[in-house]
């Protein structure tokens, strides 16, 4: 058997632990997994730049994953690995539940997820959604031989949106024979369930001149509920570490005046005090989210003529994830209902009638009546929160089919001047189909009764009775006003990319390789669209969703770049090299205009044993077509407090005229409740004035390989990053600090006139800042080029590689360290450094300090290897008042264990215990960071699933 070692004078963060003792075998995927010979075959890591002289050092740091390292980890997405990558920061994937789009993005160092490239074989991928990121989920991990992650920006390599990194799937384009691979994992608890199976077949064709390869896959997981953990069971308030109840609640919540309260089913009136049982809407939320994948990857490369060669490669994916939510319902919506009503117990009727100033005689008059025409005839407008407990779980079921097809021609005019030729085209296509919420049209039509059986619009309508306990609303009842809803994301990209690499013909008097260059230039049109039916389209109608309007846009990009790599001086004293590195990119954007970037970079390497090397590039990214025209709807946002609730408005003169301003009425002065569920409503949404964001970004960096000890690397790379005219929209916070100032309980004189104050709309009945996104429009979150971004830090890692006289043994240490994560949103925005600090500012966690570290032992035909996964401690924002356990997170350190046997030279098997001593997340609590926190922890983050048994197999012939 060869070992193969990646060549770590290319690596300065070396992602998520490298490959086991290097790498198995003459492939990464074979099932070899004993010592045999140690010839050394080295990998040589061209991402990041045009140039392919593999004798050329590479300035910019490059970590690697290998196919061994996915293996051990028994992973069963890209996602699920990348965001236990040191310096990558979680984002809403497979542990999330709410906030879940049907995909998986990465976010490296923080920057967001569209600052990021995700690549196969050097291509883009086509986006799933409006906002042009390529889903995780679609990349064949099967036939993945390693994945090289590059950060610190790469926008003059590879174009926009590469302003924090990119990370590139490299495939395997040698495979012969055929694989299998299976396997099943669970939790100790005996829930979880996730199968996996992967069949691979490869042939080389034509003595080697080519090869073709077929991976087909087949994914199934399933749900793992927020209640069946105990530390999910109810969301918990962070403000007093309290269960969090929903104030949609059974039996129904009315107002009555300019207060709320829930029915008493048994008198059939409402009490005089305006507490209530709420609702536990956390048990049903989810830690795993269930879904089914199936996808299928071919590629095939022929040498049709001596240095030219045809290749292409296609995929196919279907993926159908799940979003379970607690039961649906009316959130403060307001209704008219007739004094009439056939389901309106008479307690109820009379204290609404003396709460609108009705007469008993009057009162008596109106509910003797149904005719509207009838000058007795009445109505009473009020809002209404009601759990639709009966029609069971909200269900969003993302179906996303997804396709792309490659061909190019690559090749070598002469001895010196290779080409590369290829063209893409893909399209993904997502159906999201929604159930449980209900359609507000119909919920008027069923409450507009005539009689227990007959609503006044006649036709299949049946009447709804909101006034018992659970179960009074009937199957039949639910059947009716609960329809389902669809909602279709288009997108397309095509791309049209050459680039000629050469050796230049000339070198530098002091260095023996010759100068090294490229040129090329790279089309890219995208193409979206939103298409939903006509009650997602119209604001309010579903009820306790935004609405989705329609919406097109596309933007194409022509560019044109090219690469210089330079040795200066070579083999002289203290000089054993001196490379020099300059690129630069012209864009044209249809949207945006003409932007520039450019980098330069170099490696000096006094000595064999050590090298220097440091890049700075200036990058860009341009708005997405999500960015530029998505139309402007209604959202959620976390605000645990607001100015305006309580008696606070009737302490201070200002505050009162603030509120009123907003849109709250007299009579909710003193009385508005704090938002329910910590949740507020906001309007966001495109910007068509939009421009290119820039971006400034370096790294130093260090690489030592002794020669005494000469299976010992060790990297150190400092990052730099800051992003000016970042597109953003401001926080609830910051729309807060506009309106209300620093003192938001006591604002100036003139804050009831300041657009800023104004801008904000409220619940007329209620005063609250929820209710119907039609009605109540909450904060406005404009986008805009107003942001800026930094954060810096340093990457490290250590590598070494042990021969025992019974073996082997095998260390690797990758870690990462971030001084700062610096984000201000608009120029008025206070700035957060989010650095080891979680919140509604600071809504994901960014450790200080992450590492994992990988101990192997190989004896013979087995393997067992130690991951060590570590993640910094955390606090609490400054400035958040929160539960005194809450605010802060100790370290978290998880230990994963994997033993692999081949048991014959062609079948091994593999067991994965994760999170060996079944440590629990830590607790925060519910309503900081908004979709990143669910669950009272963070589950991007931490481990919410416990200890987890995976066992897998692999045969291969």
């Amino acid at each position: 058997m060869r070992i193969r070692a990646i060549s770590l004078s290319l690596l300065a963060l070396s992602t998520g632990a490298q490959e086991l003792h290097a790498a198995q075998s003459d492939s990464p995927a074979s099932t070899n997994v004993g010592p045999a010979d140690t010839e050394i075959e080295t990998v040589i890591v061209t991402t990041g730049r045009l140039v392919t002289n593999p004798n050329l050092e590479q300035s910019s740091p490059v970590g690697v994953i290998g196919a061994d390292e996915i293996q051990l980890k028994q992973v069963n997405s890209a996602e699920q690995f990348l965001r236990e990558v040191p310096g990558v920061v979680g984002n809403v994937g497979s542990n999330t539940g709410n906030g879940q789009r049907g995909a998986a993005f990465v976010n490296l160092r923080g920057l967001g997820v569209n600052r990021n490239i995700a690549m196969l074989n050097s291509a883009r991928l086509t986006p799933v959604g409006l906002d042009g990121q390529a889903d995780l989920n679609n990349i064949p991990l099967a036939l993945i031989e390693r994945v090289d992650v590059l950060t610190g920006g790469a926008s003059t390599t590879y174009g926009a949106d590469a302003v924090s990194g990119v990370i590139n799937f490299i495939t395997r384009k040698d495979f012969s024979g055929a694989q299998f691979d299976v396997s099943d994992s669970r939790t100790e608890r005996g829930d979880g369930d996730h199968f996996r199976v992967d069949a691979t077949f490869g042939a080389n064709l034509d003595d080697d001149r080519g090869n073709a390869t077929l991976s087909i896959g087949y994914q199934n997981a399933d749900p793992v509920y927020q209640g069946e953990r105990p530390f999910g069971e109810y969301a918990l308030s962070y403000l007093n570490g309290q269960p969090l109840l929903s104030g949609t609640t059974v039996p129904t919540r009315f107002s009555l005046g300019a207060s709320s309260y829930q029915i008493d089913p048994q008198t059939g009136g409402f009490p005089a005090t305006t507490s209530f049982t709420g609702f536990n809407f956390n048990e049903q939320d989810l830690y795993q989210v269930p879904y089914e994948r199936f996808n299928l990857f071919g590629q095939a490369h022929y040498e049709v003529a001596d240095g030219i060669e045809l290749y292409g490669e296609g995929m196919f994916v279907r993926n159908q994830i799940s979003q379970l939510n607690a039961p649906g319902g009316t959130f403060g919506q307001s209704f008219e209902i007739s004094y009439s009503n056939p389901f309106l117990p008479a307690l109820a009727r009379s204290q609404f009638c003396a709460a609108n100033g009705l007469s008993v005689a009057d009162c008596d008059a109106a509910a003797a009546t149904t005719d509207p025409f009838d000058p007795a005839y009445r109505t009473f407008r009020t809002s209404v929160n009601r759990r639709f407990v009966e029609s069971g779980l909200r269900e969003k079921e993302f179906k996303t089919t997804m396709f792309q097809f490659r061909a190019g021609v690559r090749g070598s005019i002469t001895e010196h001047i290779n080409f590369d030729l290829f063209g893409t085209y893909g399209e993904s296509d997502q159906q999201t189909r929604s159930t449980g919420q209900g359609l507000y049209s119909r919920f008027v039509n069923a409450l507009d009764a005539v009689s227990t059986t007959e609503c006044r619009v006649g036709g299949n309508c049946v009447p709804i009775n909101l006034f018992g306990a659970a179960g009074s609303i009937t199957p039949e009842m639910s059947d009716y006003f609960n329809t389902a809803t669809t909602v279709g994301t288009l997108t397309s990209l095509s791309t049209l990319r050459g680039v000629i690499s050469a050796d230049l013909g000339i070198s530098s008097p002091w260095a023996s390789n010759q100068l090294s260059g490229a040129v090329g230039g790279e089309y890219r049109d995208y193409q979206a669209a939103n298409r939903s039916d006509l009650a997602s389209q119209t604001p309010g109608e579903v009820l306790g969703a935004a609405a989705v309007i329609d919406s097109t846009g596309s933007y194409n990009v022509t560019e044109g770049f090219v690469e210089l790599i330079a040795p200066i001086i070579e083999d002289k004293p203290f000089i054993k090299s001196l490379t020099a590195e300059l690129g630069g990119r012209v864009s044209e954007y249809s949207t945006a205009g003409t932007n520039n970037t450019w980098k330069a970079g170099g490696t000096w390497a006094p000595v064999d044993s050590l090298r220097f090397r440091g890049t700075f590039q200036h990058g860009a990214r341009a708005p997405s077509v999500g960015e530029l025209f998505a139309p402007r709807t209604g959202a959620l946002a976390n605000l645990a407090t607001d100015p305006c609730a309580g008696v606070a408005p009737t302490l201070n003169a200002n505050l009162r005229a603030v509120c009123l301003a907003q849109g709250a009425p007299v009579a909710s002065i003193g009385v508005i409740p704090q938002p329910p569920s910590g949740l507020v409503n906001v309007v966001a949404g495109g910007n068509p004035e939009l421009k290119v964001e820039t971006s400034d970004s370096y790294t130093i960096g260090v690489v030592f390989q002794p020669e005494f000890l000469p299976n010992l690397a060790i990297t150190l790379d400092y990052y730099n990053i800051e992003v000016t005219d970042a597109i953003s929209a401001p926080t609830t916070a910051d729309a807060i600090l506009a309106c209300f100032g620093a003192d938001p309980l006591n604002p100036s004189a003139a804050a009831a006139t300041n657009p800023a104050c104004t801008a904000v709309r409220r619940n007329v009945l209620t005063g609250e800042l929820t209710g119907s996104f039609s009605e109540v429009g909450g904060f406005p979150l404009p986008l805009a080029n107003l942001g800026r971004l930094l954060t810096d830090g340093i990457d490290f890692s250590v590598d070494y590689r042990h021969e025992l006289s019974f073996g082997e043994l095998s260390f690797a240490l990758d870690g990462n360290w971030t001084n700062r994560a610096v984000s201000q949103l608009t120029p008025t925005s206070d700035s957060h450094d989010c650095v080891s600090r979680y919140g509604n500012n600071c809504l994901s966690i960014q450790p200080e300090t992450s590492w994992n570290q990988r101990t192997t032992l190989t004896v013979g035909r087995y393997d067992v290897s130690l991951l060590w996964r570590h993640i910094g401690g955390s606090k609490v924002e400054e400035g958040t008042t929160i539960y005194a356990p809450y605010a802060k997170i100790d370290a978290q350190d998880y230990f994963d264990l994997t033993t692999r046997v081949e048991l014959i030279d062609q079948l091994s098997l593999t067991l994965t215990i994760t999170n060996v001593l079944d440590e629990d997340p830590p607790i925060v609590g519910s309503g900081l960071g908004l979709g990143f926190n669910s669950g009272n922890t963070y589950p991007s983050t931490y481990d919410v699933l416990g200890r987890r048994y995976t066992i897998g197999a692999r045969y291969k012939f």
